[in-house]
């Protein structure tokens, strides 16, 4: 199995062991930085851990290459196909009439709320600690952002781009995009990320700034099966 096969799994148990809740078998995010979990392999024992991860009130997030298997007691509100795409070359990145500016901890609120409003994945309170972010304030505004994800050695996710409706059709979002996936490559990692099968516009715009389909993978979201009751 290689790494990218199971992302999140290779994630927490390296670069974002910090942040992760969980044993040798099953891992997840801290509730306050991301929903997603992993089990290590799809043996029995594993499945297992991973559902004593989801609490009744809660759900996680799957994302992996094989099929995914729903453990005992777990139920899947949602199951859909995505493409993780990989950066086929170092990008570079591309100059514009706005600043891109480094987002962190003072930026937090309007980091949520865009995200929120837009709906680019799974996106909480504490979800900017998983790495680098950046955007782009037009007026004052948070209008566009972008930032990494999953993060292991030699390969950092491009994830979390988003843009206000008010500000979309000037290509933020691609910028932002090949601004991170560039300060990837500066540090020697390469960048992939993913989207949905379906999201043909954003696949699009991912090939046009250089990164190529690596694989299909699996999503889904789980939560406990007496949660439904």
């Amino acid at each position: 199995m290689e790494p990218l096969d199971r992302p999140v799994w290779t994630s927490l148990t390296t670069l974002h062991a910090g942040l992760a809740l969980g044993d040798a078998l099953a891992k997840c995010y801290l509730p306050e930085v991301n929903r997603f979990a992993s089990a290590r392999d799809d043996s029995d024992e594993a499945l297992a851990a991973l559902a004593v991860l989801v609490r009744p009130a809660n759900l996680v997030f799957v994302l992996q290459m094989p099929e995914i298997r729903i453990p005992p007691g777990l139920v899947a509100s949602k199951t859909a196909k995505g493409v993780q795409m990989v950066a086929a070359a170092s990008l570079a990145a591309e100059a514009g009439p706005d600043e891109v500016l480094s987002l962190g901890d003072a930026d937090a609120p309007e980091m949520l709320a865009l995200a929120t409003l837009t709906q680019p994945g799974p996106f909480l309170r504490q979800t900017h600690r998983m790495g680098q972010f950046v955007g782009i304030r037009i007026d004052g505004r948070l209008a566009a952002m972008a930032g990494e994800r999953f993060r292991f050695p030699g390969h950092t996710e491009v994830s979390g781009v988003c843009t206000h409706p008010d500000f979309r059709g000037r290509g933020l979002a691609g910028r932002l995009s090949r601004h991170v996936a560039a300060s990837i490559a500066a540090r020697g990692d390469t960048a992939f990320l993913h989207a949905w099968k379906t999201n043909t516009a954003a696949i699009r715009l991912y090939e046009k700034l250089g990164f190529r389909l690596r694989c299909e993978v699996n999503v889904a979201v789980l939560q406990c099966e007496a949660g439904l009751a």
